[in-house]
């Protein structure tokens, strides 16, 4: 087998002009997707397989073209897609009042570096936790098998070509159903507001199919626990909170819900996505050290019998341009960390920047085996990398409370958490990439890869994320805004975990957090811990304590339909199961939604961009307010019977 791969990876081309280029132009498309979706609903989608797909439906109009050429596509386009994650923290400098918007230049040198640390670190990694590891790497074995499919050229046509189109129709779907709701023609949601003797409450549905798509993604048990997280806020918390709100019998149902929710409810979400995120890495960390542990001694043995010489799919980049490439990107960090923090540490500016560097090295370092152990284990799509960006910012707040000590209040804190914001940013850019990367090390094993080649495909993702990201977020602050954020109106993007991260920033240096509902929302997530571990014992769906803080925390127009979606994606699989290529149907009902993530959330940028060029905040409305009642009940109807067409249509075509 070896001899095989090695031959193989010998005579095709592989790292390709044009397949690097075919990456960047899928990085267009996706990492734009995933900033917006990101944003809008504090989750992203991975993109390994979907860039495969549509590489080898491209690429096999080309004499030349291969598995291990489509393998470095998959590579680019998911490095870059991955790297849009750095949206859970960069606005939180928009929401403090610290930017304004996004200087390209800063944010692509954040965004940059961090994923090129990302890189560096898990190079290392790479035979302790990919070849010489027992550890699953679900997405990256799934990848791998996608594009081993498509080698057979007839089959791998027609299997690429379904999965192609079936992306192609979520899109229209899902960008035709945006357009009409744009128009006013359908409505995006269809919010209900009523009191219950003294308490109020609400029912909110959000018709938006990038929801749908991201619910059938994320599965039955993450959608459950978002909808166990939706029960709580609004059937629990806002009512109970709400009856004690003086005055509150005076104010009208919705205003009195909304109040209740935003300045009380989303804090109680994020004491338990704080808790839960904490909870998720310690609890693995004894099985991390001892994988890593035995990994590393299993690949030095493997070392010693090999002999010098070392066949093309076990050659990394060399571990000296490892080393110099990470000292080299120390200049350019500590330029921006100089430049972020001014004049905000009088006589303490040098150890600033040196205990900032070196916590970035210690953590990045610490954080590519954690992150890269994690995605090996339960998938980078599962990976709950927020953690690392809720640790990160505890930890350089801390640092600079030690340093430099506390602000006066929110102003005078704010750049001190301007800078802890600058430093997490980075840091995990580190976490995302090193999440992720491993991932496709793992795939590029199994198809028989050149692992440098990949690594240097890495590095050009990273760089085609950064260069896209920063105008991608400043047409969407500009288009529509962030929630909290100075200015914001009401179709404002909610962006849970940079508000989170960002609060949790100003709450360590400024001392004005709400305690008292995070305090409670991390007895309710210990309390969703222990149900959590409960329901594994007993072999029960269980419901990620993350998730439900998620549902806590996010609005209901956004959460609800991914827990249709989820729902949705279950009975499709289940009906599958019955299908005479089980995995197939099921494949392309991924990529369906998939294609419903992408379409509507470029539609949404490229609404955005007709926002600021018009300075309307409804440019493509064609109707008033007095056609609401027909848009929701019409758009309602209309929603389902399109979802339930593109379900139907994806059974039909897979067979």
């Amino acid at each position: 087998m070896r001899e095989s791969i090695d031959s193989r990876g010998a005579a095709l081309p592989e790292l390709t002009v044009r397949g690097v280029a075919l990456g960047g132009l899928i990085t267009l498309l996706f990492t734009a997707a995933n900033v917006y979706l990101g944003l809008r609903v504090g989750l992203t989608f991975a993109t390994s397989i979907p860039a495969a797909v549509i590489s080898m439906a491209v690429l096999r109009w080309f004499a030349s073209s291969n598995i291990l050429e489509n393998n470095i596509v998959q590579t680019v386009a998911s490095a870059a897609g991955t790297l849009a994650a750095i949206c859970f923290v960069l606005p939180g400098l928009v929401m403090i009042g610290w930017w304004q918007g996004f200087p390209y230049w800063t944010t692509a040198l954040v965004t940059f570096l961090g994923g090129a640390l990302g890189v560096l670190f898990s190079i290392p990694l790479r035979r302790a936790l990919v070849t010489d590891s027992p550890l699953p790497f679900p997405e990256g074995v799934a990848a791998a098998e996608v594009l081993k499919v498509g080698e057979a050229s007839r089959q791998g046509a027609e299997e690429s070509g379904k999965g192609l189109m079936a992306i192609v129709s979520g899109s229209l779907v899902s960008s035709g159903f945006a357009l009409l709701a744009a128009m006013r023609i359908t409505a995006a949601d269809a919010a209900a507001f009523f009191r219950i003797g003294p308490s109020v409450t609400g029912f909110n549905p959000g018709f938006q199919f990038a929801l749908l798509g991201a619910g059938h993604l994320v599965g039955l048990s993450v959608g459950l626990a978002m909808g166990l997280g939706l029960l709580i806020a609004w059937a629990v918390a806002v009512p109970l909170l709400s009856a004690a709100v003086p005055g509150g019998a005076g104010m009208e149902a919705e205003a009195l819900a909304t109040d209740v929710w935003v300045n009380q409810v989303r804090f109680l979400g994020a004491g338990v996505i704080g808790v839960a995120a904490v909870w998720t890495l310690l609890s693995i960390i004894g099985p991390i050290l001892r994988g890593l542990a035995g990994a590393l001694a299993a690949s030095r043995a493997r070392r010693a019998g090999q002999g010098a010489s070392l066949a093309l799919t076990e050659r990394d980049m060399p571990i000296g341009l490892v080393a110099l490439g990470t000292l080299a990107a120390m200049v350019p960090i500590a330029w921006l960390l100089l430049a972020e923090l001014g004049g905000a540490a009088p006589g303490r500016t040098g150890l600033v920047i040196a205990l900032s560097l070196l916590f970035i090295l210690v953590a990045g370092a610490f954080i590519a085996a954690v992150c890269g152990y994690m995605a090996g284990l339960i998938g980078a799509s599962n990976s709950p990398v927020s953690g690392i960006g809720i640790l990160s910012a505890i930890g350089s707040a801390l640092l600079l409370l030690f340093v430099v000590g506390a602000g006066e209040g929110a102003e005078g804190s704010r750049p001190l958490v301007a800078y802890a914001l600058i430093v997490t940013g980075i840091v995990f850019g580190v976490a995302t990439i090193s999440n992720d990367n491993l991932q496709d090390l793992k795939t590029g094993q199994l198809v028989g890869a050149t692992p440098w080649r990949q690594q240097v495909a890495l590095l050009f993702g990273v760089l085609f994320g950064a260069a896209i990201i920063p105008p991608v977020l400043d047409l969407l602050n500009q288009g529509y805004g962030f929630a909290g954020a100075p200015g914001a109106g009401p179709d404002a993007l909610p962006a849970p975990q940079a508000a989170l991260i960002s609060a949790i920033a100003q709450g360590v240096l400024g001392g004005d957090l709400d305690w008292r509902m995070i305090g409670y929302g991390v007895l309710l997530g210990i309390g969703l811990i222990v149900l959590d571990a409960g329901l594994g014992r007993a072999g029960k769906t269980r419901l990620p304590p993350l998730a439900t803080g998620i549902g806590i925390y996010l609005p209901m127009s956004t959460t609800l339909m991914v827990v249709v979606g989820a729902v949705a994606g279950w009975v499709f699989d289940r009906r599958a199961e019955r299908a005479r290529d089980p995995e197939a149907r099921r494949r392309l009902g991924v990529l369906a939604a998939t294609g419903l993530i992408v379409g509507e959330s470029l539609f949404g940028v490229l609404l955005a961009g007709i926002v600021v060029a018009t300075g309307n905040a409804a440019p493509l409305a064609l109707v008033g307010e007095g056609f609401r009642p027909f848009a929701v009940g019409g758009g309602a109807i209309l929603f389902a019977l399109l979802a339930l067409w593109l379900y139907r249509r994806s059974e039909r075509v897979a067979g």
